[in-house]
C-alpha cells in the first residue's frame, strides 16, 4: 500500500477527500459519498505508520506525538508548490493507532463563475475595508470560496494581502498584488503572535483561516475596524446564526462592546452547502447577507432573530436567502426536489416558492 498510489488515485477520481483508518480499506469521497478502495485491503498499523513517515517532516512527527494530532499539508505532483494540487491532511489518533484525512485542493483557483456562485460575490472582491464571513459545515466548499475571492484581489489590484492558516491551503501566483501567506508552526508560533504582528506587516487585505476563540475573533473585528479588508471562515449553518456565535463566544461583559465593533465592520456573510446535482457532482447553495443599515442595527441592538427577514426583503440589492437559492436549482433541474428539503432550514418557505 502505497500513499504516492493512494493520493493519485484521489486526484483521479476527482475525490475531495482520502481517509486511512487502521482495520479498513482506503476510503475516498466522491460528490459527498464515501467510497471503499477494497481492492487493497484492510489498512495495518504497518501501513499507515510507513506512509505518514514517508511525508512527515521529523519536527512534525514529534509534534503528532506530543499532540496526538496536527494539521499540514502537501504539495503533489513536482514543482515548488505541487503541480498537480496540495493535500490538506489532519493526522490523528483513534483507538490507539494513527489515522488521516487528507483533503484535496485542485491545484488552478477557480472563478467565482466556475464555482457557480452567485455574481454578488464580486462585490467582496471590491471593497476596500470592512469583515467578510464564510460560513458552512465542515466540506462544503468554504476554503474554495474564499480563493476565488482572494485570487480576484490578487489578479485585480495592488495590494499586500496576508493570509494565515493552519495549514496553508491554496498558494497565490503572480498577479498584480504581492501575497503573504504564513502557516501557524512553521512562519509563526500561534494565531495571537500573528495577528497582533499583522498590522505592522502593511496588508491592505488579511485572510484568517480560521477564528477558533475569541482573542482571534477580536483580533480579526479590529483589524478589520482599522481600515483594512479582513475574511475568515466560521462552521456555522446561516447568516444569523453566525453573528449569534460571534457574539456568544464572548463573556456578557463585553457583547455590547462586541455588537457595536461588529455592526460597524461586518461587509458580508456568504453561507453555503455543497448539493449532489441530478446529473452528477456538487453544486453550492448559498445565503447572501451583505451588510446595510438595517443588519448594523439589528446587531447593534441584539435583535439578531430580525436578520432573516432583512435578507428577505433586501433580495433586490443582492442578498439571497437559501430557500431562493435551494428553490431556483430545484426550478433549473439542478437538484432534486428531497436533496433540497434535506438543507432547507425552512422548508415551508421553500414549497412557497416552488408554488
Amino acid at each position: 500500500m502505497n500513499i504516492q498510489e493512494l493520493l493519485e488515485i484521489t486526484i483521479k477520481n476527482k475525490a475531495s477527500d482520502l481517509h486511512l483508518l487502521v482495520g479498513l480499506p482506503p476510503a475516498i469521497r466522491i460528490d459527498g459519498v464515501l467510497n471503499y478502495l477494497n481492492s487493497y485491503g484492510q489498512v495495518s498499523p504497518q501501513n499507515i505508520e510507513t506512509m505518514l513517515s514517508s511525508i512527515l517532516k521529523p519536527e512534525q512527527r514529534e509534534l503528532l506525538e506530543s499532540n496526538k494530532e496536527i494539521d499540514f499539508s502537501l504539495g503533489f505532483g513536482g514543482g515548488p508548490y505541487g503541480d498537480l494540487g496540495r493535500f490538506r491532511i489532519n493526522a490523528y489518533f483513534q483507538r490507539g493507532y494513527l489515522s488521516a484525512a487528507f483533503r484535496f485542493l485542485e491545484p488552478k483557483i477557480r472563478t467565482v463563475e466556475e464555482l457557480k456562485l452567485p455574481k454578488v460575490c464580486h462585490a467582496f472582491a471590491d471593497l476596500r475595508q470592512g469583515f467578510v464571513l464564510v460560513t458552512g459545515p465542515t466540506g462544503h466548499g468554504k476554503s474554495t470560496t474564499l480563493a476565488a475571492i482572494i485570487n480576484e484581489i490578487n489578479l485585480k489590484r495592488a495590494a499586500h494581502i496576508l493570509t494565515i492558516e493552519d495549514p496553508i491551503e491554496y498558494i497565490y501566483h503572480t498577479g498584480k498584488s504581492i501575497v503573504s501567506q504564513r502557516e501557524i508552526d512553521i512562519d509563526t508560533h500561534s494565531w495571537a503572535n500573528s495577528l497582533r504582528s499583522a498590522l505592522r506587516e502593511d496588508p491592505d487585505v488579511v485572510l484568517v483561516g480560521e477564528m477558533r476563540d475569541p482573542e482571534t475573533i477580536a483580533a480579526a473585528i479590529t483589524i478589520a475596524e482599522t481600515g483594512h479588508l479582513v475574511f475568515s471562515t466560521l462552521h456555522t449553518n446561516s447568516a444569523s446564526q453566525t453573528i449569534d456565535r460571534i457574539i456568544d463566544t464572548f463573556p456578557a461583559s463585553q457583547q455590547a462592546q462586541i455588537k457595536t465593533q461588529l455592526a460597524s465592520s461586518l461587509k458580508g456573510i456568504i453561507s453555503q452547502r455543497l448539493l449532489p446535482q441530478i446529473s452528477g457532482g456538487r453544486v453550492p447553495a448559498v445565503e447572501i447577507l451583505l451588510g446595510n443599515s438595517a443588519v448594523a442595527s439589528n446587531i447593534r441592538e441584539g435583535k439578531t432573530h430580525l436578520i432573516d427577514s432583512v435578507i428577505q426583503t433586501s433580495q433586490e440589492s443582492g442578498m439571497i436567502t437559501l430557500e431562493s437559492s435551494l428553490a431556483s436549482l430545484v426550478l433549473s433541474g439542478t437538484i432534486s426536489l428531497e436533496t433540497a428539503k434535506g438543507y432547507s432550514l425552512r422548508p415551508s418557505e421553500l414549497m412557497r416558492l416552488l408554488g
